[in-house]
This record gives C-alpha cells, structure tokens and sequence, in this order.
C-alpha cells in the first residue's frame, strides 16, 4: 500500500513555532532526518535536535535576504515525484525523497492588522512556504502535509500506531487542510492588494457543513456552514436538547438573540417569522417573561425565545409544561439564553422536542450584513446606532424617558420594514412592547396594525368596568410611545395615532413634508421627536 514506507526525512520550516520542539524531538526520537530553514532550525538546535541545513539539499545559499530559501529542483522534486513510478528517475537524478512537511507561512494577516505599510506587506508574502505545501498536498499518496501546530498531536499517534508512517486517510485529510490554508492565504492578499488599490473585493471560505431539518420549506434542503477562522460564529451554539433545526429556526434564532443583546436589563425577546412579536426589558425575570408574552400571546405560539441573562426554573414555569390540562401547554420551537440553571433545564427537557440552545446574545457582535440574491452579493455595514440626536421638532415637548427611548428603537430597529412598534414603561419600571405593525407596503397599514395589537393586549388586562375600557385605553395609550422606524411622509399616520390616544412619537424626520406632519403634530398639541437616523429593514 502507498505511504507504508517509514518517514525518514522531514522538511521543517514554521513561522509558529508552537510545539515545534516536542514534534521535532518525536521525529528525531523516531529516526528521521531534520532539514529545516533559518529560524526553525535555531529553536530545534536550541532543543538539542540535530538539524540538516536546507543549503545543504539545495546546493545553494539562503539568498536576497531570505526570499530565496527552499525553492529549488532538489527540493520540489523530493516532494513531487512518484514513489513509484518515477523511482528510478529520481535515483538517477540524485533526488532523495521527502516524507513530511511541516510548515506554515509568514505573518500576512498579523502584520496587515497592525496597519503595516505596502512595503512591510510585500515582505511578508511567503513564496517558498506555499510553494512546498502544495507540492507535498499535492503528492499526499506519498507525502504527509502540517500547516497546524494543533495537529501535531495527532500525526505523532498516528506515526506510533501506524509503524513510523501515517496513513493514507490522515494524509488525505490533511492535503485538505494545506490546499485550504493557502488558499485562505492566497485570498487574503488579494483582498488586501484590491484595497490598497480602491478596489476592495470579497473572498470568504465556509467550512464544516451540517444538514439542517429543511430550509423555509419541507421540501427543501438546507445547510449551515461555518465561516473559516472566525472567532465566533452562531455555528458554535450548543443545542442541549430537542430536535433538529430548521432553516426558519435559525433566522429567527438570530433575531431573539440580536433583539435582546443590546437591552440593559433582564431581556426576553419572542420572535416570530423574523420580527419581535413580544419583548420587554426589566428587573424580575418571570415578569419579563410574561409581559413579552402579553405582547402578542397568539403569535407566540411556536416562537423562538431568547433572553440575555441565565434562565431560572421560576421563568421556565410560565411555559406550564407539566401541565395535565395539555392546552394550557404554551409551545414554543427554540429558548437560548447564555446559561440554564440545572432545576430549569430539567423542567424544559419535559418538552422533547423543545430546542435548548445555549448562546450568549453579547457575543452578537457583527460588523457588516451581507445577502445573497440571484448570483449577486449585498454587503453593509451592521445597523448599531440607535440615533444621531434627540431633537423636539413640536411645540409641546414632553418629557421622554430615556430608556424607554432606547428601549423602542431597539424594537424597531429589529422589524421588517415598514415598521410601526409602540411601546411603554410599566409602574414598575419595565419596558414593554405594547404592539407592532411591520412588513406592509404602507405606514398607515403598520400603524393601524400596531394600534389594533396595543388594544388587544389592553383589553386583555383590564379588570374594571366594561364601561370605562375605552378611557382605560386612551389612558395607557397617552403613556406610551410610538416609534416609526422612517419618516412619515404624510401626516395621516399622526391622526390615526393620536385618534388611538397616542400623544408622542418618536421617528426620524428627513421627509420634503416634514412641515406638514409637525404642523399637523402642532394642532393636536402633541409631542413629536426626531432621531436623524433611519432603521429600515427589508
């Protein structure tokens, strides 16, 4: 079988030098011959491991300040030829083989974060580094190829168990991971290069995929990937229990994570179809829990939940699912949050097919957006800021509570557009949202949507005379808030609002009718804001 052959030579060149003594010793240990280049060679020495010097293979000096080390006939023939087929060439060449490579290549990416000038960037382009690693990948039948410190450990069991040599699976895996890591190499210099020139282009390479329950529909497949060398990536959540998930799940897994990451408090953010159907901000989180839950408890039904601080078994209660009388039951698809206490979990393990997904929302940290439509990517900057200025544009000005404030544009931020969401402070000091409107293509429908759903709910917890409901609405809703995440581009959308009860509104102007909607603001003496930042959402 090929590869049966015991390593006897190893080409050693790394610019991490991690483990690079113990892995030397261990080949040294198992008789291999050590040729190795400039640094490497220096740790290993150090180490008391006798090293070959590369010169010695090549014939020729390290040269033109060390950008001329390994290529070389000798070299890239030594990895290159078939052990079998080209045997008897190779002796006649004088051409000795190479078993091994470890190597991995100058500091690009290290160097390019620390803003190195183009000179300085230039000089860390690894030519030779590559060079070897995809002459070895490319003979992996042959050859064995390490560009990961990480997986040293590895090859040397493999090398012990195997006889001295590894197999044919492992240098397969590993010819991938080399081919990987010089095209991420390759790309990166290419991206850098564009935008040293004004014309920035995008390479990204996504790795390890998983088969997803369906994508949007049952009848189609989907797939998760993870982004290459990300420092985190919703990929790495931790399911705890319950089935599969879809391709609808993680979206809108994304959308309670990223709605509840930014609010101060106990946050729980109900998502469902993508949009914020319930949230609330506050102290107790059992309240917390019911009052996203009142924002719209039909739509609650099958959502995905998530909240910003560890789960107790008291907040788990609410969903009642021990319940004998099954349709007090509240069924939900997915509850994430950063931890579960151990009571909590237990109780939601009740639900087998409940998803428990274990994922800080703070770690949402994204810095662009992208979308990809028909052959063609959509690429901006993250929508993080909340506004640009608090400026009272009406002549009454009502006092705002700041959080509240924030609290509203975090919810409008995260609807689809156009969006309309209203929202209160509690007597105790929570932050609700009372009902949205969003997704429509007007903002009158949204408006109107989001003054039905804030009826619905205070209908719901009135618990006085039928006869004096209607005061009680116009009452709660002159405590509320409206927040639109554009401008109102007539000022329809202000009557409507202010026939509901509605006496403030918070939106970001910038419309040619602008006027129009403050006078309009003016004669029904209310209060209106204007933030100077617009949250569209498609």
């Amino acid at each position: 079988m090929k590869g049966q052959k015991k390593i006897e030579r190893v080409l050693m060149s790394v610019t991490d030098k991690r483990g690079l003594p113990e892995f030397g010793k261990f080949l040294h240990d198992a008789g291999c011959e050590i040729i190795s280049t400039g640094g490497t060679r220096h740790v290993l020495m150090d180490a008391g491991i006798p090293v070959t010097e590369i010169q010695t293979v090549t014939g020729n000096p390290e040269a033109f300040g060390g950008r001329m080390k390994t290529i070389s006939f000798a070299i890239e023939s030594a990895l290159l030829f078939d052990r079998e087929k080209d045997k008897v060439e190779a002796e006649a060449l004088g051409i000795q083989p190479i078993d091994l490579v470890v190597c991995n290549l100058y500091p690009f990416e290290m160097v390019k974060k620390r803003g190195a000038d183009i000179q300085e960037l230039i000089e860390n382009i690894d030519i030779g580094g590559p060079t070897m690693i995809r002459a070895a990948a490319k003979n992996y039948q042959w050859v064995t190829t390490v560009v990961d410190p990480d997986d040293y450990p590895m090859v040397m069991e493999n090398i012990s168990k195997r006889g001295g040599n590894t197999d044919i699976e492992t240098r397969f895996k590993l010819m991938r991971k080399a081919f990987n890591y010089t095209a991420d190499y390759d790309s990166l210099i290419a991206v850098t290069m564009d935008e040293r020139a004004g014309e920035p282009t995008l390479r990204f390479a996504y790795e390890k995929p998983e088969v997803l329950r369906y994508g949007e529909n049952s009848h189609q497949k989907g797939m998760i990937y993870r982004l290459r060398n990300a420092p985190d990536s919703l990929y790495d959540m931790e399911i705890l229990h319950g089935k599969k998930i879809s391709y609808n799940n993680m979206v809108d897994l994304y959308g309670a994570l990223e709605t509840v990451r930014d609010l101060k408090r106990t946050g729980c953010a109900i998502i469902k179809h993508a949009n914020p159907c319930g949230l609330c901000d506050g102290s107790d989180q059992r309240e917390v829990f019911e009052k996203a839950w009142a924002g719209d408890p039909v739509s609650a039904f099958g959502s995905v939940i998530a909240f910003n601080k560890p789960v107790t078994l008291e907040t788990t209660k609410f969903l009642h699912l021990d319940a004998k009388d099954k349709s007090q039951r509240k069924f939900v698809e997915i509850l994430a949050a950063p931890a579960f206490d151990e009571p909590a979990l237990d109780y939601l393990k009740q639900h087998k097919n409940l998803r428990i997904v274990l994922f800080d929302p703070a770690r949402i940290q994204p810095t662009y957006d992208m979308k990809f439509i028909y052959n063609t990517l959509l690429y901006q900057d993250t929508d993080r800021q909340l506004l640009e200025k608090v400026e009272y544009v009406s002549q009454k000005k009502a006092p705002v509570d700041e959080g509240l404030m924030q609290f509203g544009l975090i919810a409008v931020r995260q609807l689809k557009s156009n969006a309309i969401c209203i929202a209160r402070r509690c007597e105790n000091g929570d932050y609700q949202l009372l009902g949205m409107g969003c997704g429509q293509p007007n903002r009158v429908n949204s408006t109107q949507l989001s003054i039905a759903r804030c009826r619905e709910n205070l209908k719901a917890e009135y618990q006085g005379n039928p006869q004096y409901l209607e005061a009680y609405i116009q009452q709660k809703m002159g405590e509320a808030v409206l927040f639109s995440d554009a401008f109102f581009p007539f000022p329809d959308n202000v009557e409507i609002s202010y026939e509901a009860g509605i006496r403030m509104i918070v939106q970001p102007g910038g419309s040619i009718r602008d006027m129009d909607v403050i006078k309009k603001v003016d004669e029904l003496e209310m209060t209106l804001i204007f933030t100077g930042l617009r949250h569209f959402k498609h």
